[in-house]
């Protein structure tokens, strides 16, 4: 066993020692209807409110009905359980229609001083019990699992004394003898340990890079320079990763200090961009930022240096409040209604004698951890931050968070080393078009002020040719046009990493490139872009990528290289092969969808034929569909899902007023049915016909009869069925859409809509920004081992399956996993893999619109707290 590896398993045995064990929960499992049949339920929301809240009082309503339960709202939190009376309300199946898109909570939200005190907890006891409510879904931070957890350890003192004082019969007091708790995290601040994410984090993350996105026109326009603070109390994650999504050019978050001379570092940095041309710098301060002698720096303070010292024209923003506020996005939404299912059954399973849990998010399974301990866990943060330990904090904080904040410190370096290239041109705008870097300064003087065209010599290590330089900011080599390729010298010191897309447009496409280049640009090496895929390379597209030329495309959609949906055989694999010897390439990165994975599998099986093909090869899946095998999540399915719930919300919008409307809209996704049954949960629809569930006339007759039923007796108003492009041949959008309005004539009227391309567009969401700046980042560390592991005579030669991957993630974890392992598990004539893990969640979208019969099952496994963050 290698070092590294001894040290990872050390570091694995150690965390798993320190980690709060965890339970599987239930989810996927065939649930009987009415298996609780009896029992009340209570759920509330405390403290701070939270996109998804909504979604999670839905999910426990919703699921409390089908499980036979009957379901209160308790309004105003605690406040509202002390106060009683029509603070206490039952729920009704029509109560929790049409909210699943609201933000904040509908429930209301307060924090109670009364409930800090026993007599408000005796109050609140009594309420409770007078309406026979024993089990509880708590819905807050931190501080109200904290006090849910100390009312159900002093239930049965309360119950005696309100039975002692005869406000309790002795019926009443053996029926509510004990308490039953289960928490969710609604917070925006991320900053509870033991979950992945919490409900609303990653809305709060939309408003703001909304608001970066918006500021930066403003402040390009003006060169100016905006500070902005970001909310999170004393977590900085908020802060973190929209510095990662945005190309933020400073962040200051209060578990990472800056260096005490950081006034000089960041005024040195920001001047040395401006003059490589930046017109614009963001600059992010959380609000509990401090220095590492633990003074506030704010926003204004940070306004206030660069004012002074730069003479910069300096704006600061305080996003506040409007970080929670708007509509929550497909995640929150899915979110809170995993986690509000889940609650409800953690409820069922809980005996007298069962801690207090939380329903948590590990990878894509969702698991219950016990309360108290990651209540503890939480505030170990803090306690470490307030004694200075900061490196500690981090840690604590888990390995997402220390992942985010290596890959943002890596990438927030102003520059790769000198000694690869020496100058470089202002960054771009708009498609790439693999200009050459100029290579001094005194030459882009020279070109601003000269004639229509320039002759100029450009040097990069290893690399020297005249081009031309047009005033329309185009170059041309001097002998060949812009459509051919450099030559390379032998001489060459550095090494080659290319970087190509594959498949349709999706977004994240350019946030992986663009942290694929500037990373391996720091790491030495030449990063090639190959324009328009494996034609662009049989073409001789391919040019050098500079550090400031991907400035900005982490929030651009689409793909800035150009990206076709090929294959390798359909081009030519001996040109293929050709062209990566003439190019001296040592590594090729593919960033696509299924064509991706399937053309580096063909480019692995014929490696003895052609020796050009035996380099380190890694695809990261790309694409709306996340039909790639080998990962849980490609990079543009949240963006494609956002695009679809936020449709979705304005089309049945578009029937206010205009009762009992059924829409039938079309998603795409090819045969994978991930993008309608994900919207399905996102959007509150009543069926989601996909590929993988097989339709059949039965079916579509019963959901006729059964959304009848709903909009006749349930008091709905509106329906949505979803359809997978490729579902069925035979019964198409079109036929379901005939169908439902034939047999639904005098109760309901329909209207078709097919989505299209819509689903492909829009900008990348903070998600798919950071998910492909994550991946890339993993991917040049992966490139770099294999190439010096594989380095003999100035070369590279691989040959083994290890070194032709695939990236993805796979539960908890971003894992490489050889294409030939992943083409055995494979359905390559539909394009899909053969085991898809959110097929378990369809039980839970048929029970949300008020189905009773399923029949899916999915093994759930053990999880520890310290594993529960995504790589």
């Amino acid at each position: 066993m290698s070092a590294p590896e001894a040290g990872s398993r050390r570091h694995a045995e150690l965390s798993r020692r320190e980690s709060v064990m965890a339970t599987p929960g239930k989810e996927g499992q065939v649930i009987a209807n009415g298996a609780w049949a009896g029992n009340v339920i209570g759920v509330f929301t405390s403290g701070g409110d939270s996109q998804g809240m909504n979604g999670a009082v839905r999910a426990v309503v919703r699921m409390g009905f089908y499980l036979g339960c009957k379901v209160y709202f308790i309004k105003e939190g605690y406040e509202g359980m002390v106060a009683g009376g029509d603070n206490i309300e039952e729920a009704t199946w029509s109560s929790v229609s049409g909210i699943l898109q609201l933000g904040g909570t509908v429930i209301g939200s307060a924090r109670s001083k009364k409930f800090r005190e026993r007599p408000g907890r005796l109050s609140a006891a009594e309420n409770l019990i007078k309406r026979g409510i024993t089990n509880l879904v708590v819905i807050g931070g931190d501080g109200s699992l904290t006090g849910a957890n100390l009312f159900r350890m002093e239930w049965a003192d309360l119950v005696k004394e309100l039975g002692e004082t005869g406000k309790l019969t002795t019926e009443e007091q053996s029926r509510c003898g004990h308490l039953n708790i289960v928490g969710m995290v609604g917070s925006i601040d991320n900053d509870f340990c033991g979950t992945d994410m919490t409900i609303g984090v990653d809305s709060a993350l939309h408003r703001i890079i909304e608001a970066v996105d918006a500021i930066s026109t403003t402040a390009s326009s003006h060169q100016r320079a905006f500070v902005m603070e970001v909310m999170g109390r004393h977590c900085g994650y908020l802060a973190l990763v929209a510095a990662l999504a945005c190309e933020a050019d400073w962040v200051f978050i209060p578990e990472w200090p800056p260096e005490g001379d950081w006034e000089e570092t960041l005024c040195n940095k920001l001047a040395s961009e401006r003059k490589l041309g930046q017109r614009l710098n963001i600059i992010l301060v959380a609000e509990g930022a401090v220095d590492r002698q633990g003074n506030a720096i704010t926003a204004d303070a940070v306004k206030n240096l660069l004012t002074e010292k730069l003479k910069y024209d300096t704006r600061v923003t305080v996003l506040g409040h409007v970080q929670r506020g708007g509509s929550p996005s497909a995640f929150d939404r899915i979110l809170g209604s995993r986690m509000g299912a889940e609650a409800v059954l953690a409820l069922m399973d809980a005996k007298a004698e069962t801690p207090a849990c939380v329903v948590s998010l590990e990878g894509n399974q969702t698991v219950r951890v016990p309360l108290m301990e990651c209540v503890n866990r939480t505030q170990d943060v803090q306690k470490a931050m307030d004694a200075k330990n900061f490196e500690e904090a981090v840690r604590l904080r888990g390995r997402s968070f220390q992942n985010n904040l290596t890959t943002y410190r890596m990438l927030s370096k102003l520059r790769p080393p000198t000694s690869l290239c020496v100058g470089e041109h202002p960054p771009q705008i708009g498609p790439v078009d693999f200009r050459p870097e100029v290579g001094t300064q005194t030459e882009r003087s020279a070109i601003a002020d000269s004639k229509p065209t320039v002759n100029i010599n450009i040097k990069m290590k290893g690399v020297e040719t005249s081009v031309i330089y047009d005033k329309d900011h185009s170059f041309k080599t001097d002998q060949e046009s812009y459509h051919s390729g450099y030559t390379f010298s032998d001489q060459s010191d550095h090494r080659n990493l290319a970087v190509v897309n594959i498949g349709a447009p999706a977004c994240g496409m350019n946030a992986a490139v663009r942290s694929f280049v500037r990373l391996g640009l720091t790491q030495g090496y030449r990063v090639l872009g190959i324009q328009d895929s494996f034609d662009g390379l049989i073409a001789g597209r391919v040019r050098p990528m500079g550090w400031t030329q991907v400035h900005g495309w982490a929030g651009k959609g689409g793909s800035l290289l150009g990206t076709k949906k090929q294959l390798a055989s359909d081009v030519s694999m001996g040109g293929i092969a050709e062209k990566l010897r003439e190019f001296k390439i040592d590594g090729l990165l593919i960033v696509g969808g299924f064509e991706a994975f399937h053309s580096l599998f063909q480019l692995y099986q014929a490696r003895e034929q052609y020796p050009a093909f035996c380099i380190p090869m890694c695809v990261i899946p790309c694409t709306i569909s996340n039909n790639v095998p080998g990962t849980d999540f490609s990079l543009g399915a949240d963006t494609a899902l956002n695009e679809i719930s936020d449709i979705c919300d304005r089309i049945k919008q578009s029937a206010t007023g205009t009762k009992r409307r059924v829409f039938v809209v079309e998603t795409m996704g090819g045969f994978c049915g991930y993008l309608a049954t994900m919207s399905g949960l996102a959007a509150g629809a009543d069926a989601a016909y996909i590929y993988e569930d097989k339709i059949t006339i039965s079916k579509l007759r019963d959901d006729v009869f059964h959304l009848k039923d709903k909009i006749l007796n349930a008091g709905v108003q509106r329906g949505l069925i979803l359809r997978n492009e490729c579902a069925n041949a035979n019964y198409t959008t079109e036929f379901i859409n005939q169908l439902f309005a034939e047999e639904g004539k005098g109760v309901f009227s329909v209207r078709m809509n097919v989505l299209g391309h819509m689903q492909q567009g829009g900008v990348p969401s903070p998600f798919d920004r950071n998910y492909g700046t994550k991946m890339a980042a993993k991917c040049v560390a992966w490139f770099k081992e294999r190439i010096e592991t594989n380095l003999k005579d100035g070369r590279v030669m691989v040959k083994s399956p290890e070194c032709f991957v695939l990236l993805g993630m796979q539960k908890r974890r971003l894992e490489f996993s050889p294409v030939c392992d992943l083409a055995i598990d494979t359905d390559f004539d539909n394009r899909l893999p053969l085991v898809q893990w959110w097929l378990k969640l369809r039980p839970l979208l048929r029970i949300m619109a008020k189905h009773t019969t399923e029949t899916y099952t999915m093994d759930v496994e053990e999880a520890h707290v310290s594993e529960m963050d995504k790589e």
